[in-house]
């Protein structure tokens, strides 16, 4: 993180009531409930949709309940740690660590803190005081895949990617495999920023995709960065996490969007009856955890009506994303033909599908 925002957090830390949120008002002691975000929350992007999340909590629970926040906390170094320990220090008893470097520090304080019930996103190490929860957001990616495929005539989809993790790469293959199905031609450039919030890095990293030959470009980082920078060059656009199409009303063609409110909602009554217990979530189409935004109007309806129908498919249970054949980009066999990936083996992915132009080491 750079030091404008480590500076940030560190006035959060020494003046606390103003990085939180005021407690609400009532005659009864509300349920504390904390949240850690790894960036701003600014107006679009991973935070904010965790922020409509835990807005939705309060509206459902009011006065019942104190969510408490505190944003742009760094995921290196002892700074996510320190916000965790001092969350639950301050008394709240359920505790959300919003980003996938938080994973360790959420387990450590979980340890000194067995009373405090804690739930963490997109990781994978669980304890008895500790969730998982993430979205399939691959389901999403596959959806656009389609709808890339068929409006690009470059036949190059350049993605923007934060870290080569497992989360990262189900979405990259996703939307290799999705648009190959209507495109063979297409390849899928990737361009790693080891960043999940750097919209300067972000930009540059959209710019060399499109200098490449891009004609569609679309990100598995934070920011609106790459959507408005597609809506300058007027090259075709994805956004992630939020709805973007504002950031590039022209040429964003939809958003894979995330809505954490009900998980939120539900953990929290749980905690509160004391019916909660450590268990791993994993939402997708069907449970309206992921969900397609609304789709730009230059999008043809015969597109439409696909992606409609494989997402009808994909709900139901009758396309899975990840069925083979499917190689690696050496030739090695990964799907065998009419074979499925289970859901260890996605949560495992560690590899490119042929098709994919970048390196994971």
């Amino acid at each position: 993180m750079n030091t404008s925002r480590r500076s940030l957090l560190q006035a959060s830390l020494a003046l606390p009531a103003a990085a939180m949120m005021p407690r609400h008002a009532g005659a009864a002691e509300p349920f504390k409930v904390g949240f850690i975000y790894v960036a701003p929350i600014g107006d679009a992007g991973w935070t904010f949709q965790h922020e409509l999340g835990r807005k939705a909590l309060v509206a459902s629970l009011g006065d019942a309940v104190s969510a408490d926040y505190v944003e742009n906390v760094p995921e290196e170094g002892a700074d996510a740690e320190r916000v965790i320990r001092k969350l639950a220090s301050d008394g709240h008893k359920l505790i959300f660590t919003t980003s996938f470097g938080f994973m360790e520090p959420t387990l450590k304080v979980a340890k000194t803190f067995p009373k405090v019930k804690f739930a963490h996103c997109t990781g994978y190490k669980r304890a008895p005081n500790v969730s998982t929860y993430s979205a399939r957001f691959y389901e999403g990616r596959y959806l656009t895949g389609l709808i890339a495929g068929r409006m690009t005539k470059s036949n190059v989809i350049g993605y923007v990617a934060a870290f080569p993790i497992p989360e990262v790469v189900q979405g990259i293959n996703a939307v290799l495999l999705a648009a190959r199905s209507v495109n063979p031609n297409v390849t899928v450039k990737v361009v790693f920023v080891s960043s999940w919030f750097d919209p300067g890095k972000e930009r540059a990293a959209a710019d060399t995709l499109i200098s490449q030959g891009a004609d569609v470009v679309m990100h598995h980082t934070d920011s609106s960065a790459v959507v408005q920078g597609a809506e300058e060059k007027g090259v075709w656009s994805f956004g992630y996490d939020s709805d973007m199409l504002r950031f590039g009303p022209k040429t964003n063609l939809t958003s894979v969007t995330m809505h954490w409110g009900d998980y939120y909602i539900a953990q929290t009554k749980e905690a509160m009856a004391g019916t909660w217990k450590s268990t791993d979530t994993w939402g997708g189409l069907k449970s309206g955890m992921v969900a397609l935004g609304p789709l730009n109007k230059v999008v043809p309806d015969s597109v439409k009506a696909e992606v409609e129908a494989a997402q009808a498919k994909i709900e139901a249970g009758t396309l899975a994303p990840f069925t083979g054949p499917i190689k690696d980009q050496g030739g090695a066999v990964k799907v065998a033909a009419g074979k499925s990936l289970d859901d260890g083996a996605i949560l495992g992915m560690d590899w490119f599908a042929d098709g994919v132009q970048g390196k994971l080491g």
